[in-house]
């Protein structure tokens, strides 16, 4: 069942973003499925902690941007999607290539969304789980 309120391309989310802290990171939006959406994020001087590994502040900035825009296609007009919370959880490091992210719904309510972002690597093994709390709140 398609969870979505607002339609919306991967092109159009994209261009959304140009010019953002997910863009200067390389971010890039991938899928919108009926009840998730998928991202990833490159693992290269950009993103990159002094060891060689991806960031985890850039596992987190990967799963709360794809929760928010999850949470924001799910909410009606005239309302946005603000963050309260977010956790994380690194399983495993990464050195090269991509981290994909899927975010997929706990619970939408009317006041609060809560999103589950799972991170693997290019082998599909887990590298972060993240979760996120939105409010959902009258655009000003």
């Amino acid at each position: 069942m398609r969870i979505w309120k607002k339609s919306m391309s991967v092109e159009e989310i994209s261009a959304g973003n140009k010019n953002t802290a997910a863009s200067h990171l390389g971010i890039e939006f991938l899928e919108i499925g009926d009840d998730f959406i998928r991202g990833r994020v490159p693992v290269d001087a950009r993103t990159r902690q002094p060891f060689g590994l991806l960031h985890g502040g850039v596992s987190v900035m990967l799963a709360e941007t794809l929760g928010s825009v999850a949470a924001q296609l799910c909410c009606g007009e005239g309302l946005l999607a603000v963050g309260l919370d977010i956790n994380a959880n690194h399983l495993r490091g990464v050195m090269h290539g991509w981290v994909t992210g899927t975010a997929r719904p706990i619970h939408i309510g009317r006041k609060t969304h809560v999103w589950q972002i799972d991170l693997t690597n290019e082998q599909g093994q887990p590298i972060c789980v993240s979760r996120i709390t939105v409010a959902i709140v009258e655009a000003q």
